[in-house]
């Protein structure tokens, strides 16, 4: 059987609330958007996920499943204008649903132009995202919305959707598929759907016109690397070039982060998540070995947010290679991994009496802040003194890098604490 033009993942987009895999959480039995989709009662939302996981196939069904009309809006495309000539048309006895895709993409004034509309229930949205609500949404728009996490498919999900595909779309029905290993599938797609079936469709094409099929994890690799597609922002390489990126800067090499950085450009790539990325990973590999890299990129995030393309491609590319080539870090990141694992066990320990707040009287007649040494008042305004709960006492989170920087750090530290902390 000829396969035809549609792309699987498209052919087999579910129809029902039924057939949608995964999110059980959400939609199973006890789902909170299960419930509110029966009572045909669903808020206006964000949906946050990776790529692939059915954002859009969600939209579609909360709208069929409700009688409720749809309009698409894709905030690459769209503006004021075409959400002001969508807020026009009359709407049936439900508002309709207004879906708009990559919402984090739309502007300050693009997201103000919905509040009105969703604060007064003409319209019921849904914003789908792969980027973190609470970044990318106003506050004045997130507080009117409810945020839905849709998670990442797991192995038995992608089983039970290329298991779906064989028996659903008729060109793979046709034909005798057996599979020697699911894990190339598996970890080419990673977690992705789309990405799944795209590939499933590429492999099986691959092996040619004929009706007998085995797929091993060699023949799914090969085909891959053959048919690589480039970096899509929105979809197939997005995670792994920006991982590319990152790393090329965690491992001083400025090339490697330039080019890394050109592809996405290239793409059309959002330039603040490329600063933004750059802030995080200044912090995170960076450091204290050099505390300018984040003065660096979070200036570089605001000219970004000023200048948009092309010009800011300029202060990106500084930014990257100055980054790039400063030493690095990553102590401060390692002791809040540290200690927050240690609250986690530690939570029920008092804080120690000369550290408290003594506010009243009777607080100070009871031993709050009593022997607090105030630093302040002592030579070099340091006085050694026990800031941990009596049994924390001597245990050490941060560790000083091996650099310039924190070398000094490590020195003034063994000046202050002697042996306290064994630095």
């Amino acid at each position: 059987m000829t396969m035809v033009s549609t792309p699987l993942a498209e052919r087999l987009r579910p129809r029902t609330l039924d057939d949608y895999i995964g999110q059980d959480k959400l939609l199973g039995p006890k789902g909170s958007l299960r419930r509110a989709i029966m009572q045909n009662a669903i808020p206006s939302m964000i949906l946050w996920g990776p790529p692939g996981v059915g954002k859009t196939t969600l939209a579609l069904l909360l709208a069929d499943v409700t009688k409720r009309q749809f309009h698409n809006l894709s905030a690459i495309s769209s503006g004021v204008k075409d959400l002001r000539e969508i807020l026009s048309r009359p709407s049936g006895l439900f508002p309709p649903i207004l879906f708009i895709d990559e919402i984090h993409r739309y502007n300050k004034s693009q997201q103000d132009a919905l509040l009105g509309a969703v604060e007064k229930g003409q319209v019921t949205l849904i914003g789908a995202t792969t980027e973190n609500p609470s970044f990318e949404i106003n506050s004045a728009l997130l507080s009117r919305c409810q945020v839905y996490i849709l998670e990442a498919f797991g192995q038995d999900e992608l089983k039970e959707i290329i298991d779906r595909a064989l028996v659903k779309d008729s060109w793979l029905a046709g034909k005798n598929i057996t599979f020697n290993s699911y894990d190339a599938l598996f970890r080419l797609s990673g977690g992705d759907g789309r990405k799944l079936l795209n590939l499933l469709e590429l492999v099986v094409l691959a092996k040619g016109d004929v009706s007998e099929i085995e797929i091993t994890d060699e023949w799914v690799t090969e085909v891959a690397q053959q048919n690589i597609a480039r970096y899509d922002k929105s979809g197939e390489q997005h995670y792994d070039i920006i991982s590319a990126f990152i790393k090329s800067l965690r491992g001083s090499d400025p090339n490697g982060a330039v080019y890394w950085m050109a592809r996405m450009i290239v793409a059309g790539e959002d330039p603040s998540f490329i600063a933004r990325r750059m802030l995080i990973m200044a912090s995170e590999d960076i450091g204290n070995a050099n505390p300018t890299a984040m003065i660096m990129a979070n200036a570089c995030m605001q000219a970004v947010n000023v200048i948009g393309y092309p010009e800011c491609r300029i202060i990106l590319s500084q930014v990257a290679v100055y980054l790039a080539t400063s030493p690095k870090s990553n102590a401060s990141y390692m002791a809040i991994g540290e200690a927050i694992e240690l609250a986690k066990n530690t939570a029920h320990l008092p804080v120690p009496l000369h550290l408290r707040n003594a506010p009243t009287k009777l607080m100070k007649q009871i031993g709050y802040g009593k022997d607090y040494k105030y630093a302040h008042s002592y030579e070099g305004n340091f006085a050694r003194q026990e800031f941990l709960p009596e049994e924390l006492s001597g245990t050490r989170l941060f560790e000083p890098g091996s650099n310039a920087r924190e070398e000094e750090i490590r020195k003034k530290l063994q000046y202050w604490w002697g042996d306290h902390y064994k630095y």
